[in-house]
């Protein structure tokens, strides 16, 4: 695992998207951890072409938040994906409330 594996590139909302091994390494997790949460529908995937998944840089945060909740907290995965989507919607919000001047 590279140093650029380990941490998202600056311009990681400009559009980049990252493989499995990348989001993995990224969240110090293995493939087969990605693999498996992607495939019970617990990880937003950007694309799926010519079967190569990626994933934006929303798609890295959830991931993150997610092997943060399951390590810090010993969730079981769903309930990581559920707080971490919860986190999500509360960025979009604040997000919203700031393009308002409300925040």
């Amino acid at each position: 695992m590279t140093e650029r594996d380990r941490h998202p590139p600056e311009d990681a909302d400009s559009g980049t998207l990252f493989t499995i091994e990348q989001l993995a390494g990224i969240c110090a997790r293995d493939g087969d951890w990605v693999r498996l949460r992607l495939t019970e529908g617990l990880l937003p995937a950007a694309s799926h072409g010519s079967g190569q998944v990626r994933f934006s840089a929303a798609g890295l945060r959830h991931a993150r938040r997610m092997a943060a909740i399951e390590r810090d907290f010993d969730a079981v995965p769903e309930l990581a994906a559920l707080v971490a989507d919860l986190l999500d919607e509360l960025d979009r919000l604040r997000a919203r409330l700031r393009g308002l001047g409300l925040e």
